[in-house]
């Protein structure tokens, strides 16, 4: 990572590299400002190996902080700064992150206080980092930013020898939709190699202007980042996702290629000011991180970029595995999720392990340089993860015809069983969003005496639509085989969701299944 930072300062510090509201930060002073924090957290006793974590929305200070720990051979702990105080203390407690730059305030938390009430439940957290405007109090275990930043100048950075392949440059923690998040231990080349192919793959030069309207402490966003490093391009940040100001950005900051999640797509595509701003300079873009319907995708490449293309990946495959390319047949690029990245080998395994033939649907795994170094702490989870000839299980069912495309069908375990017929719940979902009066929607099993597990299909309505189970039940007759048609449709306000954004699928079943009693009862 060091090193290709290095190479774009060489050829340009001068370029603008993190574009932030009214603020911008050259690749050379991004570099000092890391390189003069690094010396701080090396006064504080940071090193290799040790872990700082990063409680932070976009921001330049996320880019300078997780620069500072590269640095010294650290690896950054990104968290999401709507976690709750639980999750918090799980993640510091299993990374054993020694400091933790926080921003002071989030959606009215207020982390000084959170932080101090966590505290005693963390004994290897020694140094709390803020980011903010208050001018507070602090003491000899919390610094301000910027007055840490400073305290570094002058200072001796060490000489550090990190391996790539083996120096783990950041620990991510999934999702946990089904029980307690993992730590994703991704290297540097990991990260590097992975983001550099989807680099080359959307053409990014020095000459480009990189939109990220997904969050840094992801992988999705992370990815983005290191993507636009490698190229030498410039990225545009917004803290969280508007798609009015996304739009704004677009146009005012001429941005040539985007990086977003199909309900960033959609929200743009719904905004009243699309028609209105110049996005002529907009050329490029991946959408990932949920299912992508076509009608989606083929709007979003008629009326934002023709250049949008489909990728699939996840944390544990550095953000990606495959994706599209601009040559691809339109079948291929509208209705899979593309073709792999060069290097990376993908099989479909059946339920004992041996792998399937061609065109066969069954679990994916993926051996290749962006496959994860394991689960932090957790070898006995790492090893039942793998195969014996190394490859990881994604947990995904999927199929790779016989062009070598990818098809994503769902997750396994997501898979609901009725009688002993099998559904897959991003078929009817991806259905389901069809529906006009539909704005998400998330099928779970809920269990049954007779059947084993019944489809239900939980809705959330578009805003003023007023839609009926029945209407939703014979919008699916016709299009899916009638043993897929959902048995119950329920309206929900929200989906209960984990802090990066996915619906906690148990936890929802949970609650249909409570729902079903009561109405029973």
């Amino acid at each position: 990572m060091l090193d290709v930072f290095d190479r774009c300062v060489a050829e340009g510090g001068d370029t603008p590299f993190v574009r932030y509201g009214a603020e911008t930060l050259s690749f050379g002073r991004t570099v000092q400002e890391a390189r003069t924090l690094a010396a701080a957290l090396h006064n504080l006793g940071v090193g290799p190996g040790d872990r700082v974590a990063i409680d932070l929305p976009n921001g330049p200070e996320f880019v300078v902080s997780a620069l500072a720990a590269a640095n010294l051979g650290a690896s950054i702990v990104p968290l999401n700064p709507a976690y709750s105080s639980h999750e918090l203390q799980f993640m510091l407690r299993n990374s054993e992150s020694s400091v933790v730059v926080v921003v002071e305030e989030f959606d009215g938390i207020d982390n000084l206080e959170l932080f101090e009430r966590m505290h005693f439940a963390l004994p290897d957290l020694q140094y709390m980092v803020t980011v903010g405007e208050e001018d507070l109090w602090y003491d000899d275990r919390i610094f301000q930013f910027e007055d840490l930043i400073s305290s570094g100048e002058g200072k001796p950075l060490p000489a550090v020898e990190i391996d790539p392949s083996e120096h783990v440059f950041a620990i991510l923690y999934t999702a946990g939709t089904t029980g307690k998040p993992k730590g994703v231990m991704l290297t540097h080349s990991n990260l590097v190699r992975t983001n550099a192919a989807t680099a080359e793959a959307l053409d990014l030069t020095r000459e480009d202007t990189v939109m990220i309207a997904m969050p840094l402490f992801a992988i999705f966003g992370l990815g983005a980042l290191i993507a636009a490093i490698n190229a030498g391009a410039s990225v545009a940040l917004v803290d969280r996702f508007d798609p009015d100001e996304t739009l704004r950005a677009i146009a005012d900051q001429r941005v040539s290629a985007i990086y977003g999640t199909p309900s960033v797509f959609a929200g743009m595509l719904r905004s009243p000011l699309l028609d209105q701003v110049d996005l002529s300079s907009l050329r490029a873009g991946i959408i990932a991180g949920a299912p992508v319907i076509d009608t989606l995708i083929r709007e979003a490449r008629q009326r934002l970029t023709p250049g949008l293309e489909i990728a699939y990946g996840m944390t544990e495959t550095s953000s990606t595995v495959s994706l599209t390319r601009p040559d691809d047949a339109a079948e291929a690029r509208n209705f899979t999720a593309g073709r792999l990245l060069p290097g990376v080998e993908a099989r479909v395994l059946a339920d004992d392990g041996s792998e399937l033939p061609v065109e066969s649907v069954g679990e994916l795994a993926v051996r290749g340089f962006n496959v994860m170094k394991g689960y932090n702490r957790q070898p006995e989870e790492t090893q039942r993860s793998f195969t014996p000839d190394g490859f990881f299980r994604t947990g995904d069912l999927g199929m790779v015809d016989e062009d070598g495309y990818l098809h994503i069908i769902g997750r396994k375990k997501e898979t609901i069983i009725r009688g002993e017929l099998v559904i897959y719940p991003r078929e009817l979902e991806t259905l389901l969003r069809l529906h006009p009066a539909v704005q998400d929607v998330a099928v779970v099993g809920v269990q049954d005496d007779v059947l084993g597990e019944l489809i239900c299909a939980c809705i959330l309505p578009v805003e003023g639509a007023i839609v009926t189970g029945d209407e939703v039940k014979e919008f699916c007759q016709g299009k899916v085989a009638a043993y897929k048609v959902p048995d119950l449709v329920r309206f929900v306000d929200a989906f209960p969701m984990t802090g990066s954004g996915k619906v906690r699928r148990v936890e929802l079943a949970r609650m249909m299944v409570a729902e079903r009693a009561a109405r029973r009862g």
